[in-house]
């Protein structure tokens, strides 16, 4: 078996959303989706033609679970890493669609589902020691000390096979505190090699606030290995690419990135270029 260019990490739930302009408390139906971020990072790139997988876990005998490994398999997502226990409960989620000025609106139903019981013991790391990268974000991390433990190893495992950790903080403020994120956040990000966080993530979590330049130096004291990704909302995003010889700049630009000269600075939409350098260039 081809070794997965992508290997994501992270809990699958059932989405179930109002139709705008309904309110949760007005609605009479509810349409279905299938939401994660992880899952949702392996399923996008499938579709532009990388070998992903996910792992992640999900109730046995059950028909949303089913539907689930059906969906990421339809997209070209490959589900061996998925864990399919009896006698447990899928999580869930409530979304609200915001008409403006009203905000989305967004509830968690996922306490003592399938994933948030995971240990790292329970895992195949080979799925991520045989990747190209793998791929992990806060929200796991939030879950529960023993998620944070997979979250540990997964980066463990990933580092004794030389393989590249893509991490996106992705905060959820009813999840965890910000001194929890910044602590256990401090602690691996030193370890990451592609680094995604959004302005307001930055600003709550690290105090780190004001243009962009400021706020990726300061991430880069915290992931100094990183290429790091800060999204700004409607202006785009900003990255500040890992220390590298120009030459290496400039091949990312011909991969798919633009910036300018004499600068680590641009703005992409994402940094798919030295992402996608990495797996063109990687036995």
């Amino acid at each position: 078996m081809s070794r997965h260019d992508l290997v994501g990490l992270g809990e699958v739930m059932l989405r179930l959303a109002a139709r705008p302009p309904q309110r949760l408390d007005q609605a009479t139906s509810l349409d279905v989706q299938i939401g994660g971020t992880e899952a949702n990072v392996a399923a996008a790139c499938a579709r532009l033609g990388l070998r992903t997988a996910v792992i992640s876990v999900l109730p046995s005998d059950h028909a949303w679970g089913d539907r689930t490994v059906r969906e990421l398999t339809g997209h070209g997502v490959d589900c061996r890493g998925v864990l399919r226990p009896a006698g447990q409960r899928m999580g869930l989620y409530f979304i609200e669609y915001g008409v403006a000025p009203r905000p989305v609106r967004i509830l968690y139903d996922r306490r003592d589902s399938a994933f948030s019981r995971l240990q790292p013991e329970d895992v195949d790391w080979s799925l991520v020691r045989q990747a190209r990268l793998a791929h992990l974000t806060g929200v796991t991390a939030a879950l529960g000390a023993n998620l944070r433990a997979v979250v540990r190893r997964a980066i463990d495992e990933a580092s004794a096979a030389q393989v590249p950790v893509s991490f996106d903080v992705n905060y959820r403020s009813r999840l965890w505190s910000p001194k929890e994120a910044r602590d256990f956040l401090t602690e691996i990000l030193p370890r990451v090699r592609y680094l995604f966080i959004g302005a307001d993530d930055a600003a709550t979590v690290f105090d780190l606030a004001g243009e962009p330049e400021r706020v990726l130096e300061g991430m880069r004291a915290l992931a100094p290995a990183a290429t790091i990704a800060l999204t700004l909302g409607e202006a785009g995003s900003a990255v500040l690419l890992r220390p590298t010889r120009i030459e290496d700049v400039f091949a990312a630009a011909r991969h798919g990135e633009v910036l300018p000269q004499k600068s680590t600075f641009f703005t992409p939409k994402c940094p798919t270029g030295p992402v996608f350098r990495t797996f063109e260039e990687t036995p």
